[in-house]
């Protein structure tokens, strides 16, 4: 899975450095962005496959940076495009906000965090719980049917055996 902030570096014709990544108005206000949202969900929209199609990419080097403590962590184009709002909708990466403010809206966020995956926890217990019937019935009648095949087949892997059991029956190497 590739991660926030993602990006393939080629090198232009004077053999510069060039890195191609994704923003939210290539994504949801261009033709190949909206076909990409129909191919590709959650982080993969924003990843080095999404990346490679949308621009038609065949090399490369994927490159990818989730240390926000610094602008000198990342190439100036993608500091950029983050001090102008390009990746809003992308993350909500630690390290842009002053420690105070980042604070604040990760605590701001905590409950809904809470009941998402209280929800999340929730829904998937009844899915486990609705699948185990499905199995469990499934697995009932799979058994009676592999054990009526069995029961019907026996008698002719009985007398499969038995036509074997004569030498002169059984194939020139297995006499």
């Amino acid at each position: 899975m590739c991660e926030f902030v993602s990006a393939v570096k080629t090198k232009d014709k004077h053999g510069k450095d060039k890195y191609y990544f994704l923003t939210h108005e290539l994504i949801h206000n261009t033709p190949r962005g909206e076909l990409l949202q129909k191919k590709y969900g959650g982080d993969d929209l924003i990843g080095h496959s999404a990346i490679r199609e949308y621009f038609d990419l065949i090399g490369g080097e994927n490159w990818e940076c989730t240390d926000f403590s610094t602008p000198k962590n990342f190439p100036a184009v993608i500091v950029k495009a983050i001090k102008r709002g390009e990746f809003r909708g992308f993350g909500t990466p630690k390290g842009l906000l002053t420690k105070p403010l980042d604070d604040k809206y990760r605590a701001d966020r905590k409950p809904l965090n809470d009941k998402y995956w209280a929800d999340r926890k929730s829904l998937n217990d009844k899915y486990l719980a609705d699948r185990k019937a499905l199995d469990d019935k499934y697995w009932e009648d799979r058994n009676a049917l592999d054990d009526k095949y069995r029961a019907d087949r026996k008698p002719l892997d009985d007398k499969y055996w038995d036509l074997f059991s004569n030498p002169i029956n059984r194939d020139e190497a297995w006499r």
